[in-house]
Parts: structure tokens; C-alpha cells; sequence
């Protein structure tokens, strides 16, 4: 959404020489796809959505949020190079994708649930594909599904498929903090499907994602996220806020095959994905004790920067005018 990508980016820049100089503890690259990269291709400068795959270790899947076809792209963590692209046949023309999951079923899941003119369309979609068993250009045929909020139109960019259950879920995107939408139980190709209001988010939501494990769900926005305990229902417990380091225009969150990492995209040329340890997952375990929360009090930042951090996070704050990022529990 760029109305207000501008404003979060250029205050990005303004405290991006703080966080690298703050630098971090190294993380070690106990399996494939644990790394951050840098995405190298080109033709993809606005990366909404990011999603690890299950068929090829150590690759990720993304997207633009507008492109000149439906496609998506499968890109190495290794090299940063994209091994394949993805064209989604019998679906209409995307209007503005903003999200990919995975399913347990290991089908991928496009949410085409942006909404530029601030909730003007009475419906989105949703996408699903078998994951290629082969990386190469190719074109696979997609289901689309019909999408509407029984409390009326929105504009959302975090679109999650629960890893167990298969259910679909949605966060709606709201500065003043945002609601977690619960699609039906099975998706239906014939008719409308209709998402009900579930749980508060209290947070601008730009992505979010749900541990392998399925017991926690991460959110994030801009300027930070906060980690969730999951209950069947969609009944989340905030646990404490994430780690999420500043980029241009944060726009994706994913967690790492093992879930001992959560990936951090933004838009822009040859973009970054930062790969940040959660707290308590032990790698390979595939599970997190604490979704990705830092519960140490102080916004998820770590170490001496911790202080100079905040500071210059009120000024950012000030400075795009935001009434509120996150709401106090």
C-alpha cells in the first residue's frame, strides 16, 4: 500500500545507521533456508509476501504486489537468485497481492486482499496452487476463491494458513490496530466465502505467519510486530512484542522450515530478508516457546543500541504522525 510505504521508508533511513551498527548476534546456518539473502532479480521490486517452501529447502516463495501477469517467484536463500517463476492460470487479473501461505497439504495460498481504495471493493480473492514438484518457468492452474468480511469491505495485507488445520485466516491492515478475520471451515469455489471477525490484532498489520508447529502466530507492521499464543478459533494471548528490525518498507514475515528463525522482507530493488533467532526454538524442532515475542519489555530490541533505539523510534513516531502502533495491553 504506498500512501503510506513513503513515510515508513524514509524513517527507515533515518535510524537504518543505528540498527546496522548495532549489529547482533550471528546465527548459525543449521539447515537450509535459516539465512537471510538479498532478493537479486529485478523484475521483482515490490516483495509483499514471503513463504518458505516445503517441496525445495532453502527456497522461499514471494511475489509483487503489482505485476504485469500473475506470477510468482521461487528464490534461492543461497544466492538470492530466483530458480523459478510461476505463472497462476484460471484466475481473472490480480488487483493488488499481498500475501502467500503455505498449507499442511503443502498447497500455496496468494491473497489478492489488498484494497488501495480503502475498503471500496465488496470482495477479494484468494488463490491456492499444488506447489511445484520441479523449479522451472512454468504455468500451474490455481482454484480462485471469492472473499468477503461480514463486517463489510477492508483494505488487509497478512493473509495465514493455520499448518495443521488448513484454515484460513486474515488480518486486516488499520493504523489505529486491526482485527483477525476467520474464513470457513472448507474454502467453496461455488459461492462467496464470508470471513468473520475473530480476535483485535492492535496493530497496523502489514504480514503475518504461523509457526510450523501451528502454536503461535506472528504479526507484524512497519515498525514492529508482537507474537501470539494460538488457540483453536483464532483466540490469540499477545506474549510480547518481536524483534523486527527496520527496513525500507516492511511488508512480509515468514518463519524459517524449522521455525527457529522469522524472515523479514521489504519492497524495493534487490531487497533484503533478515533472518531473526526466536526466542526458545530450538533449531530443527520446527516449534517456538514463545512466537518470536522478546518478553524482555523493551520492544524486542537487544543490546547496547537498545536505548538510542527507542529514542529514535519516538521521533519516527512523531514524525509519520501515527496515533498509535501498538495499543497497551
Amino acid at each position: 500500500m504506498r500512501s503510506s510505504r513513503v513515510c515508513a521508508a524514509g524513517a527507515a533511513a533515518v535510524v537504518a545507521a543505528v540498527l546496522v551498527a548495532s549489529g547482533g548476534p550471528a546465527l548459525a546456518a543449521d539447515e537450509a533456508g535459516n539465512d537471510g539473502f538479498t532478493i537479486e532479480d529485478p523484475r521483482i521490486t515490490e516483495s509483499s509476501g514471503l513463504v518458505a517452501s516445503r517441496a525445495h529447502p532453502g527456497v522461499y516463495w514471494t511475489h509483487n504486489d503489482q505485476d504485469s501477469g500473475a506470477y510468482l517467484y521461487a528464490v534461492d536463500s543461497r544466492t538470492g537468485k530466483t530458480v523459478a517463476r510461476i505463472t497462476m492460470t484460471g484466475v481473472g487479473k490480480p488487483r493488488d497481492v499481498e500475501a502467500i501461505s503455505m498449507g499442511p497439504d503443502g498447497s500455496l495460498y496468494v491473497g489478492d486482499i489488498g484494497d488501495n481504495l480503502g475498503g471500496k471493493w465488496s470482495y477479494v480473492w484468494v488463490y491456492k496452487l499444488p506447489e511445484p514438484k520441479e523449479l522451472k518457468d512454468q504455468s500451474v492452474r490455481a482454484t480462485q476463491y471469492v472473499v468477503k468480511y461480514a463486517d463489510g469491505p477492508r483494505d488487509a495485507e497478512a493473509l495465514m494458513v493455520h499448518p495443521k488445520t488448513g484454515r484460513v485466516y486474515i488480518a486486516d491492515k488499520k493504523e489505529d490496530g486491526g482485527s483477525l478475520y476467520e474464513g470457513p471451515a472448507r474454502m467453496s469455489t461455488s459461492g462467496t466465502n464470508v470471513f468473520r471477525r475473530v480476535a483485535s490484532t492492535d496493530l497496523w498489520v502489514t504480514d503475518g505467519a504461523f509457526s510450523p508447529d501451528g502454536k503461535h502466530l506472528a504479526l507484524r507492521g512497519y515498525l514492529g510486530g508482537v507474537g501470539f499464543t494460538w488457540r483453536d478459533g483464532g483466540r490469540i494471548k499477545r506474549e510480547g512484542r518481536l524483534s523486527v528490525p527496520l527496513q525500507r518498507q516492511g511488508e512480509s514475515v515468514t518463519y524459517s522450515p524449522d521455525g527457529s528463525r522469522l524472515m523479514y522482507g521489504t519492497e524495493g530493488e534487490q531487497s533484503d530478508v533478515e533472518a531473526v533467532e526466536v526466542k526458545g526454538a530450538g533449531a530443527g524442532g520446527g516449534s517456538s516457546s514463545d512466537g518470536g515475542g522478546s518478553g524482555d519489555g523493551n520492544g524486542g530490541f537487544s543490546g547496547g543500541a537498545t536505548k538510542g533505539a527507542v529514542v529514535l523510534g519516538a521521533v519516527v513516531l512523531a514524525v509519520l504522525g501515527l496515533k498509535r502502533l501498538f495499543r497497551r495491553g
